[in-house]
């Protein structure tokens, strides 16, 4: 009789030593994935953040597709200017990257987000009123440039002219407005406003960007605005430097 309690005391005893071990290695287990996870979660944010551009960095590079179109449309001007002919798609192609990814995107950062603070920090306003009516002047602009990219239009003399010299004022205006906010306004952000809101403002302007353009959005519009240039013969960088 004492031999059947102790056996099943003894059967008792591993049965729960043996739950007790399976518990233990599920829990070691669960810790172990839960760590790896958030180890990799870690990680990819890190990476993102490793990633991510300053509010600055952002509309700087936004600038360079700006000064990539004024090559485009500067190519065009000279041919309008010299009777040749060129893809009247490039033009409007062009124009179009203008007034969506400059016009509609980009400075719309800079009159929603930038502009104000600068004017509620009593900072650069005279400068940021000059920058608003340039862009007002820059979509006048673009919608003749725009309505004039059409085949019928670019056989007539006339409007041949009047096109040449509406990108050159284009050009004109938005080489020294670009610079200016290059090398004065975008590097004055910083001491209008706090190192969070700094950064808010970066991911503020990534997901707009995203929204608008999906993932890799800049990128995107980077391939179309090379596009162009290839068709017009200016995509190779070595062209423009000049001969020994």
């Amino acid at each position: 009789m004492s031999e059947i309690i102790l056996c099943e005391t003894r059967r008792t005893f591993l049965t729960k030593a043996g739950i007790l071990l399976t518990g233990t290695a599920v829990i070691n287990s669960t810790a172990h994935i839960a760590h790896a996870e958030s180890k990799e979660k870690k990680k990819k944010k890190e990476e993102k953040k490793a990633e991510e551009v300053s509010p600055p960095e952002d509309l700087m590079r936004e600038h360079g597709v700006l000064r990539r179109i004024l090559l485009v449309y500067e190519d065009i001007q000279g041919r309008l200017m010299g009777g040749k002919e060129f893809p009247a798609e490039v033009l409007s192609n062009a124009a179009g990257i203008i007034r969506k990814f400059v016009e509609d995107y980009h400075e719309k950062l800079e009159e929603d987000y930038l502009f104000p603070r600068f004017e509620k920090a009593g900072k650069l306003v005279d400068l940021v009123t000059i920058l608003k009516e340039q862009h007002k002047a820059g979509r006048r602009l673009t919608e003749f440039i725009k309505k004039s990219a059409e085949p019928v239009t670019l056989k007539d003399a006339p409007k041949q002219k009047e096109l040449a010299e509406t990108l050159h004022l284009f050009i004109r205006m938005y080489r020294p407005h670009a610079s200016r906010e290059d090398t004065v306004l975008f590097p004055a952000l910083r001491t209008i406003v706090s190192g969070k809101e700094f950064d808010s403002l970066g991911e503020e302007f990534e997901e707009k960007e995203e929204k608008l353009f999906g993932e890799g959005g800049f990128e995107k519009i980077v391939a179309q605005v090379a596009e162009q240039e290839r068709t017009l013969g200016i995509y190779e960088l070595a062209q423009f430097t000049p001969p020994k």
